[in-house]
């Protein structure tokens, strides 16, 4: 089961009576719960009607004992497990699955952990219930989620935007959404689109000095904007370690290697197979004729250079400022 068919079957009141949501992804498993605790009963229904257990505290026993009580008043009674991966015995859920009541909505929140998929508990819990399991999204993954979400608020984001939000706060999903929740809050009634200056003016990441745009000067191998990006980076060590500038530059030239060795040059297939949002094309085609294969390969054998030597590798002694200096002037040059 996806997450968006889980989400559209709750919408039309299409009820499972176990939930088992589990992986190393909280985000995803906190709204499937968080809508089912909204939605499913009235607040007047609550009280007598939905209760949460935590894991630490309490036992599979307690579990099954709770989830076959009748609603009281209500079509259903709701019972909310969070922190599942701390019980002991999880296993003998099975008493309760093989034959669970329809009225009773059993949400069980199995965190930065899964069943193997092997066990019968699995087996049986897919036959009569709703198995999820809560992958954590590549980076190259999130610019579109960003886009997704922003579009089911009515809002819309620039691609620039969106990859500068990924660069900083990585795949972090809970916290990503947390700065998108306060970016839409800011925009004024007549603004749609959120833009890389709403970023810098309301959650502080410049939209000048960043590894996004570092990458867009050595893809055009803009000598005097790359020195000025770098020095920026130098006064701020803190906000820009070398070694994430050194990993979203390696990331970006081993696309561009990946780029020459494509045989079908089409948008569509260009995206696909470097996994790229297709308004970033033309910064690959134009990296790409600024540096041959030969020379794409010499900038991925410098960066993992640098690499060690930016964590003391060969009896380096220069700052990081330094390092990023001679690196950006050995990759243009």
């Amino acid at each position: 089961m996806t997450f968006d068919r889980i989400m559209k079957e709750l919408e039309n009141r299409q009820y499972k009576p176990v939930y088992f949501l589990m992986g190393e992804e909280p985000w995803f498993i906190d709204r499937i719960t968080d809508y089912i605790s909204s939605h499913v009963l009235s607040e007047s229904e609550k009280p007598f009607n939905q209760i949460i257990l935590y894991g630490r505290d309490t036992d599979v026993p307690t579990i099954i004992n709770t989830a076959r009580r009748f609603p009281m008043m209500s079509e259903y009674q709701v019972l909310i497990v969070k922190e599942a991966q701390a019980l002991d015995a999880i296993d003998d859920l099975i008493y309760y699955v093989e034959s669970p009541l329809k009225s009773t909505l059993l949400v069980i929140n199995y965190k930065y952990k899964k069943l193997d998929k092997r066990k019968k508990l699995v087996k049986i819990l897919e036959k009569n219930g709703t198995v999820f399991e809560s992958q954590r999204l590549y980076e190259d993954k999130i610019p579109n989620w960003i886009s997704n979400i922003l579009k089911t608020r009515g809002k819309n984001i620039e691609p620039k935007a969106a990859a500068i939000l990924t660069e900083f706060l990585g795949n972090d999903l809970s916290k990503i959404s947390n700065v998108l929740e306060k970016l839409t809050i800011v925009l004024k009634e007549d603004e749609n689109t959120i833009t890389p200056a709403h970023i810098e003016q309301n959650i502080g990441i410049s939209k000048d000095y960043n590894n996004f745009e570092l990458i867009n000067a050595l893809s055009q191998r803009n000598v005097l904007k790359a020195n000025r990006i770098v020095r920026y980076f130098q006064s701020n060590q803190k906000n820009h370690p070398i070694t994430l500038t050194i990993t979203s530059i390696y990331y970006f030239f081993s696309k561009v290697l990946n780029y020459h060795f494509l045989k079908d040059r089409s948008r569509k297939n260009i995206a696909s197979a470097l996994r790229i949002d297709p308004f970033f094309i033309k910064d690959y085609e134009q990296a790409a004729r600024n540096y041959p294969p030969a020379k794409a390969v010499q900038v991925i054998s410098l960066l993992r250079e640098y690499d060690l030597k930016s964590k003391g590798f060969g009896n380096v002694k220069s700052p990081p400022g330094d390092l990023l200096k001679e690196l950006v002037y050995k990759i243009m040059h």
